[in-house]
């Protein structure tokens, strides 16, 4: 949330943390209050007395998405806009583009906006798919033109009201940002002295207002100032794990070692109970808690617990982690199991163009296991209100997805539960709904337990037990080269299981395409190409992780086409422009990174410090957006040494710039850590790593030089967030390859010592 002088001030708790007050008072109330409504504020607000005229509508049939401007817009006399974000903030700017794409039509300049997470409702489902969520960068992409109209909307209300006061026609009146204007008789009047006339306008058709031409943007397109920026930097901006509230407890837990063990006795439990500030201890599904005064000494009492943990029972139908699993013994797994597998994809004879090739390339490629590892410890606060309500503060990337399944876990009607969506310390997939890998039902639990609002925070320990982790892969592949040395004939069998198929539990109607994203639906011109998979369920809780299925396989299929360039006796480079004949907007894109690093020379080569380096390419086409990438490396005492990281991104067309070269900067380093030393790995059924000492990400020391070029090409928008990650690992692992000659065929690179 993006505070301002009216919010309620921080304050220290007796942890040390910096906190807000977030919710001792009604929503109503604070928006009555810090609105201004008694200096009569324009309010298109919720929460606010109404007339009957307004109060008849609001009862009326249900509006187009994204068009119910109160529920979004409030005005106050300073001209300053309170915004509610139907997308939540996790670093990826958000806000700042919410402001300039709403902005933009209301004629209001995005630094005058106030933005925060609106509540769970309907209002707020946005997306041109019918629901709300913040994440497969989506966010933008799919809502653009819904919150364009809104801020028109928003504007044609205004110059109605204008109309009003100024006693002229409509038709007379234009808009400059913040102010209605009356050119012929020099008359204006700002947004915020229309309060009172244009409260109970209604909102006018959807259809009835007319978007700007582009040529016409004053804040889209152009780099504006982030909007979350200060908060950050002076410790003001509220993370789940600030929010605290009055006669809050705390918790902390031990959970099973095993996924599915569950609590048997708990051998010291009377003198647990005794240490200082607890109040008490708690059997929870998987796991116990201590609820206490201070979080530090939840903490020291649950580390301080001996329980006898029991094995799950035979018939338990939740994910149960066996005593003798071990991430090596799954990969030789995955790897022994047997075709053909479901087809994604066959285009012409695969097989017979595979025996008539002139020859033939296999190879079997893996991908691990990674865990989310963001640097926000996981917490929640839940509280049982008098009037039957039962708030819940925690990070989330679908607040409507989180209400109904504490409705389903409570009982509870929706409506009387209230969620809250502080800032996210980051996305990366990890805060859905994952069942034993989520704080929230430990907390509302323990809250119904304790009469008192209860949060807790999981130790860093205990977040890399449950964390879930994006699933392992093992890829087959065979291709078949014509004479001249040009692939002819691809097959690629994944033997996994896809996140959404793993979330679920289950296999289902359909096949899951987050399993076989970046090795299907690429553009290369293949004429013969089989793509399929061949479903291996695994016992780890799956998630999303930054880019999804993206992330590991354009690592794979990359990888894979360097090696037939190379046996083809071609140029990657040159392959890529080969097989992207007939294709513009990827060709423009390559020859652009080309470009942009001064001119592809794959190497080895002698730079100007004296190292041996050489570069790699790769292309990936996540959600919506091509990219393309150049590494270059070296090697240093056997490691993988990046030095530069060029990337061109074409998202069709941009809102804010400089976000995008956040973002890319941004998801190079997730990329470069995935491939150069990220891995969870389990034996006896537990992660080995518990903590960053054993499960290292990337540091700032191994952080390359970025270089950003933004290609509008006018296509269909599309995603900035994710977009970036996937083309990073193949074109780092295919420069390491041409520069060691050592061809690795799974990440981290880090298990290897190479030879300069």
């Amino acid at each position: 949330m993006n505070h301002t002088p009216d919010a309620p001030a921080l304050e220290a708790d007796e942890e040390g943390f910096p906190t807000g007050d977030p919710a001792n008072i009604s929503r109503r109330r604070f928006l009555t209050s810090s609105a201004g409504v008694a200096a009569g504020a324009f309010v298109l607000g919720v929460g606010l007395p109404v007339g009957e005229a307004r109060a008849a509508r609001a009862a009326a049939a249900p509006m187009p998405a994204g068009t119910r401007v109160p529920a979004f817009l409030e005005i106050r006399p300073d001209n300053s806009i309170r915004f509610q974000s139907p997308f939540v903030e996790g670093g990826q700017g958000i806000f700042t583009a919410m402001a300039q794409i709403v902005g933009e039509e209301l004629d209001a300049d995005p630094s005058t906006f106030i933005v925060e997470n609106a509540p769970a409702g309907n209002d707020y489902k946005v997306l041109s798919i019918g629901m709300r969520i913040t994440g497969g960068s989506m966010s933008v992409r799919l809502s653009y033109p819904t919150m364009r109209r809104l801020g028109a909307l928003a504007r044609q209300m205004l110059l109605e009201a204008g109309a009003r006061q100024l006693r002229v026609p409509v038709s007379e009146l234009t808009t400059e940002p913040g102010r209605v204007v009356h050119a012929a008789s020099k008359r204006s009047v700002t947004y915020g002295q229309l309060a009172g006339v244009a409260m109970d306008l209604p909102v006018p058709a959807p259809d009835s207002v007319k978007l700007k031409d582009p040529a016409q943007f004053r804040w889209i397109g152009k780099p504006v100032q982030r909007l979350d920026v200060h908060d950050k930097s002076t410790g003001k901006a509220v993370y789940a794990i600030d929010c605290r509230v009055d006669g809050m407890l705390h918790a902390a837990v031990q959970h099973a070692p095993r996924l599915g063990q569950t609590v048997g006795g708990i051998r010291n439990e009377a003198q647990v109970k005794a240490m200082k500030g607890v109040h008490s201890v708690h059997r929870l599904p998987g796991a116990v808690a201590v609820v206490a005064e201070r979080w530090w000494d939840a903490r020291r009492a649950a580390e301080a617990l001996q329980v006898d943990w029991k094995a799950p029972a035979a018939d338990s139908t939740a994910r149960v982690m066996p005593a003798d699993f071990s991430t090596k013994a799954l990969a030789a797994q995955l790897e022994r199991m047997p075709g053909p597998g479901e087809n994604a994809e066959n285009v012409g004879n695969t097989e017979a163009a595979l025996k008539a090739a002139h020859k033939q390339v296999s190879a079997t490629y893996h991908s691990q296991f990674v865990h989310h590892a963001q640097i926000e410890p996981p917490s929640a606060l839940a509280r049982f209100n008098a009037d039957g309500t039962l708030e819940v503060w925690l990070p989330n990337q679908a607040p409507e997805l989180f209400q109904g399944d504490i409705a389903k876990r409570t009982g509870l009607a929706p409506e009387k539960i209230i969620i809250h969506s502080p800032l996210l310390g980051g996305f990366f997939g990890r805060h859905f709904l994952y069942d034993g890998g989520t704080v929230y039902p430990q907390a509302i639990a323990l809250a119904k337990a304790v009469g008192r609002p209860v949060k807790v925070i999981w130790s860093r320990e205990e977040e890399f037990l449950r964390d879930p982790v994006r699933p392992m892969a093992v890829v087959r592949f065979r291709a078949g080269l014509d004479a001249n040395g040009f692939p002819v004939a691809l097959e690629a069998e994944s033997v996994t299981e896809g996140p959404t198929e793993g979330i679920a539990n289950k296999r289902g109607d359909k096949m899951d395409p987050t399993a076989l994203e970046g090795i299907a639906g690429k553009a290369y011109a293949i004429p013969n190409h089989r793509i399929a998979q061949v479903y291996a369920k695994q016992h780890a809780t799956l998630a999303y992780w930054r880019s999804v299925g993206n992330s590991m396989n354009d690592f794979i299929y990359e990888s894979f086409l360097d090696e037939l360039a190379d046996a083809g006796g071609k140029d990657p480079f040159e392959l890529r422009l080969h097989l992207l004949q007939g294709n513009a907007r990827l060709t423009n894109l390559l020859r652009a990174v080309g470009e942009l690093s001064g001119g592809w020379k794959r190497g080895p080569y002698i730079a100007a410090d004296g190292t041996r380096r050489a570069r790699g390419v790769a292309m990936a086409s996540p959600f919506g957006t091509e990219v393309a990438a150049i590494a270059e490396v070296s090697i240093e005492q056997g490691q993988v040494r990046v030095h530069e990281i060029w990337e061109a991104i074409d998202p069709g067309s941009i809102v804010n710039p400089a976000i995008i070269e956040a973002q890319v900067n941004g998801a190079v380093a997730l990329g470069l850590s995935q491939v150069l030393l990220e891995e969870a790995v389990y034996e006896k059924g537990m992660p080995l790593a518990r903590n960053y000492d054993m499960y290292p990400i990337l540091p700032l020391a191994r952080m390359p030089r970025v270089h950003v070029r933004i290609i509008e090409s006018g296509a269909k928008m599309g995603g900035i967030g994710e977009p970036p990650l996937p083309p990073v690992p193949p074109a780092v692992a295919n420069a390491v390859a041409h520069l060691t000659g050592q061809r690795v065929r799974s990440m981290p690179l880090s298990r290897h010592v190479f030879k300069s």
